[in-house]
Formats: structure tokens, C-alpha cells, sequence
């Protein structure tokens, strides 16, 4: 079978394990009925998370995917982790909201605030452009230390972004840690270096300084903001400016979560095979230690 992504390959896929489930030995069975079951966890979750969540061994679904024609559990996987993914609604168009807006007030009002959260998303990640993506790229991984700073509800962006990015970019430290403040944390800042700062009208006082203090030590810097000029002092070797405005008093962040995810998704690539295996030992790490909560076993297929 061609592994490549085919947007109906998935449904054939399952179309096939069930006309073939039968004539299957019992662990295979099983493991086939757990792909039919569960598409979604099959696509995101490893191979060990998978053959625990299904009461067998991974060696069963490596198996299984030889039996379809697969050379690896990665290459039966692909397919449904790319429909997964990859999104068909820029074929479904506007009409959806546009029926949504008829069925009354309340669904009118929904329509116009999913409008506005898509225009954010959309004016924010074509404002990225591919050429200062690439160039804040080679930044990070070009600096001897990374650092990530933001302050008051955009430090949760700061934590998601440090959060995922450690696994692709080891030296990549969140600022301020613990109960300590930013400038403190900023104290050993080198030429070298290079800070990521994240805030938005109002600025904060803390994230300011930072910048300040980065381009004082010569460290390069790379600013999330909805603009690019935010303070005098302030000078950065990159702006990635995202769409904040929304219907309610305080700003929206689904431009910014976009393209720091678009942002974690080109760092994760060009880490290669080194990022990969990092991310691998992190879950792995995490299974073994019992950090996330499982389920009770599904019921087994008896032979």
C-alpha cells in the first residue's frame, strides 16, 4: 500500500482491516479492532501507548502493519495522523456560518465571534510569512541559550511555547522561573544568546525591561506582539505581529497560539531525527513514571 497521505486512504484502511479481521490470528484481531475502534488515539498516541491502551504488545500492531503492507507501525500510522491534521474546512467555505447565523440571536452572535477568531488566525499566520519564520528559526537554533519571557495572562503562551520547545531546542529556559523576576533570570544574557518575548497592549513593565536588557548584552531578540513598535529602547531582530482584537474588552490570543504552534512545527522539523528521539524519551519518560491517568483495558477479543 502507498503510505502517502490520500484523503480517502483512511476509510479504506478501515474498510480492509474489517473485511480481513476475521481470517486474522487473535492478537492481530485485537489490534485491528482497536485501530476500527479508536482512529483518533491511534493516530496521536506511540506505538507503546497504543498497544498498552489495546491490552497487547506493540510487537502485535508492528505485526500487523507488515500484514497490510507496511514496512513500520509509523508508516500504518501516517495516514490517519495526517487526516487527522490535516483539515479539509477550506473546501467546506462560509456556508456553515452562514447557516449558523440564521438559527437566531444566540447563533447569529456565535457566528460573528467564530468569524472574528478565524480573521485573527488568518491575519496572523499570513503576516508570519515563510522568509521570517525561517530566519527566526536559524536564530534559535543558532544561539547558545534560549530564552522565553512574558508576563500576566501572556506568560501562559510563554509556558506553552517553552513547554513543547524544550523537546526540539534543549537550551531554551522559561523567564522568570520560580519567584524570581525576569531581570534576575536575565543576568548571565550574552551576544550569543537570544531572548523571545511575548506581550501585548497594555506591555508589561517586566517584559519591556527584558528587552531593554537584551539589546543592552547584545543578545538577539524575537518579539510576539501585535505590533512592532511597542517602547522606545526596544529593538528587535525579529517581529512575528499577530491580530488581537475580539469582541470582548481584553485581547484574544488564538492569532498568537497559531503561530507559535507554526512556530513549534518548523522547530520541531528542522530538529530532525535528534528532536524525534527527544520527544520519544520525554513520553517515555512520563509513561514510566505514571504522569498521565489510563483508562481500565478495553475488553480483549477471545480467539
Amino acid at each position: 500500500m502507498d503510505p502517502h497521505l490520500d484523503p480517502k486512504q483512511t476509510a479504506r484502511l478501515i474498510v480492509a482491516l474489517k473485511e480481513q479481521i476475521g481470517q486474522m490470528p487473535a492478537k492481530l484481531a485485537q489490534a485491528a479492532k482497536y485501530i476500527i475502534d479508536n482512529p483518533g488515539c491511534f493516530a496521536l498516541d506511540p506505538v507503546r501507548d497504543t498497544a498498552r491502551k489495546a491490552g497487547i504488545s506493540a510487537n502485535s500492531f508492528v505485526r500487523l502493519s507488515d500484514r497490510l503492507g507496511y514496512d513500520s507501525f509509523e508508516a500504518l500510522r501516517r495516514p490517519f495522523r495526517d487526516a487527522l491534521v490535516t483539515s479539509n474546512e477550506s473546501h467546506l467555505g462560509a456556508d456553515w456560518l452562514a447557516e449558523m447565523a440564521g438559527r437566531g440571536p444566540a447563533a447569529a452572535r456565535q457566528a460573528r465571534i467564530v468569524q472574528g477568531e478565524l480573521n485573527m488566525v488568518s491575519r496572523s499566520l499570513r503576516q508570519m510569512g515563510p522568509d521570517r519564520s525561517q530566519a527566526i528559526v536559524d536564530t534559535l537554533l543558532s544561539a547558545r541559550n534560549c530564552y522565553v519571557t512574558a508576563s500576566r495572562a501572556s506568560y501562559a503562551l510563554a509556558y506553552y511555547f517553552h513547554y513543547v520547545a524544550r523537546m526540539a531546542l534543549p537550551a531554551i529556559d522559561l523567564v522568570p522561573r520560580h519567584v524570581g523576576t525576569t531581570m534576575d533570570d536575565l543576568i548571565a544574557l550574552k551576544p550569543e544568546d537570544c531572548l523571545i518575548a511575548i506581550t501585548f497592549a497594555p506591555y508589561s513593565t517586566s517584559t519591556i525591561q527584558a528587552l531593554r536588557q537584551a539589546r543592552k548584552r547584545g543578545a538577539r531578540i524575537v518579539l510576539i506582539s501585535d505590533s512592532e513598535v511597542i517602547a522606545p529602547g526596544v529593538d528587535p531582530d525579529h517581529v512575528l505581529t499577530v491580530t488581537t482584537a475580539s469582541p470582548h474588552p481584553f485581547g484574544a490570543y488564538a492569532g498568537a497560539m497559531a503561530v507559535l504552534d507554526c512556530l513549534l512545527s518548523h522547530l520541531i522539523e528542522a530538529g530532525g531525527a535528534e528532536a524525534r528521539h527527544r520527544i520519544e524519551a520525554y513520553e517515555a519518560l512520563r509513561q514510566d513514571s505514571g504522569a498521565y491517568w489510563t483508562a481500565p483495558k478495553l475488553p480483549q477479543i477471545r480467539s
